[in-house]
């Protein structure tokens, strides 16, 4: 049997049909082994075999850098629950002054009263709560700093029952959240699905000339998704690369831009470009795009079809194609785990964090100094004005 390889066609698919017609007919080639995808108009012109790779379109992304963890202290509950917990300090605080002045203003009422009617020969003295002790007892439950209760009213005694094991279990289930967020790796991808390459504008998308996803997109027919990564591929003249090298050579670190072919191959681009520099500079997205399947190709009505579609599924069912797939084609250990990294780190060992893991802490504890330096501030500027307006009064009192 003769066969024919060719791995990586850069044809129309018109081409395509009369590359196979030479190679099938014209050269007397009675197999031909290439990553075909089936289709109706190809199967019209030769046998096609039962699907041998079952594949994926995948985009091949820069290696993202680190970035600091700043949203760390944030991500541990969604925004409802944070605009839940801002009211409900509001709300607390709130009741507990209204509770607090209850009883005051009853005693202001009945003084008033006792000194209308001069059944006391003095003033009762009453003592004013302050709102700023409310605001100490809220924000300490919930720094688990505790607060002083100074109230024996039942009623208020309550509410501050509540508040209390309210904030219990929200501090409980923030910092045990939290850990899980710091420990996070802090390197994003640039993208996670096409639905980033149509809604960002930034990010600019390469394809093979006349290659599969090509000829996916491009369809006159296509709306929604597909319409938009349309859009963006015309949106630029060199978008469309006439060989997949090319494309890839686009893709370097720091750069938004984005190559989409099958899996298979893009694997084979980060092995070289490891190889070669020995850093992990790419990466494939987590989101694939579509499925693809390739077969191989026979003349029509070949005597060898159905021998090696038997031969193809068995095979497919004993798992030697993977095995090969692996074994022929293996990915570096560094490129699968940590990209930045070109020593393989041992399976057992954590990696240590870093300040960029602690950034959103270093950044609340700086905000909250900030404040505190600014409250200080305020708060001597008034003491220096009272102490003055003081003084003034001494000095014109004894004049």
């Amino acid at each position: 049997m003769n066969f024919l390889e060719n791995n990586y066609l850069d044809y129309l698919d018109g081409a395509q049909l009369n590359y196979l017609r030479c190679s099938l007919v014209g050269m007397q080639c009675d197999f031909l082994i290439q990553d075909l995808v089936p289709t109706f108009q190809r199967n019209k012109v030769v046998d096609l075999t039962t699907y041998w790779i079952y594949g994926d379109l995948a985009f091949l992304i820069p290696a993202s850098d680190e970035t600091a963890n700043i949203g760390a202290v944030v991500k541990p509950f969604q925004w409802p629950v944070w605009l839940g917990l801002g009211l409900s300090i509001a709300f607390v605080i709130a009741v507990l002054n209204l509770i607090q002045r209850y009883p005051e203003y009853a005693i202001e009422t009945i003084v008033r009263q006792n000194e209308k009617t001069n059944q006391t020969g003095g003033r009762l003295r009453v003592t004013k709560w302050q709102t700023g002790k409310q605001y100490l007892f809220v924000f300490g439950n919930l720094l688990s700093q505790g607060g002083f209760c100074p109230s024996k009213w039942l009623p208020y005694r309550l509410v501050t029952g509540v508040w209390t094991l309210a904030a219990f279990f929200f501090v409980q289930a923030y910092t045990s959240t939290l850990i899980t967020y710091v420990v996070t790796p802090v390197h994003q991808p640039l993208i996670t699905s096409a639905y980033d390459i149509a809604e960002r504008s930034e990010i600019q998308l390469f394809v093979r000339k006349a290659g599969t996803p090509d000829a996916i997109i491009s369809n006159k027919n296509n709306t929604g998704l597909n319409l938009k990564l349309l859009e963006r591929l015309n949106s630029n003249p060199n978008s469309r690369c006439t060989f997949a090298s090319d494309c890839i050579n686009m893709v370097i670190p720091g750069s938004r831009n984005v190559f989409v072919d099958a899996s298979i191959y893009l694997q084979d681009a980060i092995r070289d470009g490891f190889q070669k520099t020995g850093k992990c500079n790419l990466q494939i997205a987590k989101g694939t795009f579509m499925p693809v399947f390739s077969t191989f190709a026979l003349p029509k009505n070949s005597p060898h079809t159905k021998s090696i579609d038997q031969g193809l599924l068995e095979l497919q069912q004993t798992g030697m194609i993977d095995y090969w797939d692996l074994w022929f084609r293996p990915m570096p250990p560094q490129c699968t785990g940590n990209v930045h990294s070109g020593k393989q780190m041992p399976k057992n060992k954590l990696k240590p964090l870093s300040l960029k893991n602690l950034t959103g802490a270093f950044l609340v504890i700086a905000v909250g100094f900030g404040l505190s330096l600014l409250a200080f501030l305020g708060e001597k500027i008034i003491s220096l004005r009272e102490s003055r307006r003081k003084h003034k009064q001494t000095s014109t009192g004894k004049q």
